[in-house]
């Protein structure tokens, strides 16, 4: 027997896959985990009697020949087939868009890093020339834009899209799409929330701005995620983690959310035994207290950016600057022929402040162009520091409505970084 099965906490990409599976493999038999998320719970009351998917419960295992495994890549994700785990015997097939992590060796992968998991297989759902029913090519896309953001997440790839486009001419319904994505949030999830916000706190681990809020739960939860994100919106963070401790149980749920690219969630749930995504991951944790757990996620975000492009590799240098006794037609010949918007002023090796061409607009009068510097320039300057994250440096300059921040070490300036530099890191067009 062929079973196609998927990972616990099943969402609509796991489900998504689940299904395609049983086209690829016809006759395979669909597994669903026992615990699945609430919306694909509603989704299945309503839908179960046009899908032949069963429980762990119902099939038996010892039959089993082959597994299919969809959207995981580790067996501590799968529910009930731990003993297969011991059967050289088995063939394993694995469909997983996760980049990194697993200790499932299989017999035959398809493993790319995509937005969702449904996009690798309706690569081959399309290469077999599989036709789709509406509600098929509906419930596909709920998967492709849960996993995506709606085709928003960093992970999102060009072959997503074409997912997505693909689905919609085949007829995925956008009207029913909306009812499936729509998120669980009842008074259990505003009372969870509620105390969230009345103990957060925001904090700086090696340039990125995260929260980390720990919370004794009592029982199951559901939409512990929806909360988190939600969480993360309000206190305005690059990353938010939801540490939720249920004491009789003696265990917790880590959930995380990040909307930038270089603190990936997945990467930093791997390292607590848990998966995910670049924007979202979780982990379930036995017997670790919850200050363990923010201690690891520290450590972790700490040393996540060791590799990753700093201030240093995008600011320019030597810098192009002026004294403050410059008059002011000298700096404006320096602006137009180097084609910049402004230069810092520096007296012997220590900014004294930054003239630009907003600040041309203070003169009246011609013979003001003979005036210095010092009496047109801006003096309350805005710095960075080299090892900062370039993604500071754009939020600087958006707070501030400036153009270019000096690279200041030991108080002299050693850089420059401007709006260019910052805009050719935001679309990854540094060279090689």
């Amino acid at each position: 027997m062929r079973i196609v099965t998927t990972h616990k906490n099943t969402d609509f990409d796991g489900l998504a896959s689940l299904v395609a599976a049983t086209l690829l493999y016809p006759g395979a038999v669909a597994v669903l985990p026992k615990i699945i998320n609430p919306n694909i719970k509603a989704f299945l009351s309503i839908h179960k009697d046009l899908f032949n998917i069963l429980s762990v419960a119902e099939c038996n295992i010892d039959d089993v020949d082959s597994l299919v495994i969809v959207d995981a890549n580790s067996w501590g994700r799968l529910d009930g087939f731990q003993k297969l785990r011991q059967d050289d015997d088995l063939e394993i097939i694995l469909w997983d868009h996760h980049a990194g992590g697993g200790d499932i060796q299989a017999s035959w992968e398809c493993r790319e890093a995509v937005g969702a998991n449904i996009t690798l297989m309706l690569r081959n759902i399309k290469k077999e020339k599989k036709q789709l029913t509406p509600m098929q090519a509906t419930l596909f896309l709920a998967g492709l834009y849960e996993d995506t953001g709606n085709l928003s997440f960093p992970s999102v790839t060009a072959e997503d899209a074409y997912a997505a486009a693909y689905l919609l001419e085949t007829g995925a319904d956008l009207n029913v799409l909306g009812s499936l994505l729509r998120p669980v949030y009842g008074q259990k999830q505003k009372n969870i929330l509620f105390q969230m916000l009345q103990s957060a706190e925001r904090i700086k681990v090696n340039g990125f701005t995260i929260s980390i809020n720990k919370l004794d739960i009592e029982g199951h939860v559901g939409s512990l995620s929806v909360v988190v994100n939600m969480y993360r919106e309000i206190v305005n963070v690059d990353a938010a983690f939801g540490i939720f401790s249920d004491k009789d149980r003696h265990r917790s749920i880590v959930i995380g959310r990040s909307n930038i690219d270089l603190l990936d969630m997945g990467e930093i749930m791997r390292e607590l035994g848990g998966g995910g995504h670049p924007g979202a991951g979780s982990a379930m944790l036995k017997s670790i207290e919850p200050e363990a757990v923010e201690r690891i996620i520290k450590d972790s975000i700490q040393g996540h950016q060791q590799t990753a492009i700093k201030i240093s590799d995008l600011m320019s240098f030597p810098v192009q600057s002026v004294s403050s006794e410059t008059r002011m037609q000298e700096v404006a010949l320096i602006l137009r022929e180097k084609g910049c918007t402004g230069v810092p002023v520096v007296d012997e090796g220590r900014l004294a402040g930054i003239i630009s061409r907003r600040d041309f607009r203070k003169i009246r009068k011609d013979n003001q162009l003979t005036a210095p510097v010092k009496a047109f320039m801006s003096k309350k300057v805005i710095t960075t520091e080299p090892a900062k994250n370039p993604m500071e440096a754009i939020r600087l300059m958006v707070k501030h409505d400036i153009g270019r921040l000096p690279v200041v070490e030991n108080g002299r300036i050693i850089g420059i970084i401007t709006r260019s530099d910052a805009m050719r890191y935001f679309y990854d067009l540094l060279p090689d």
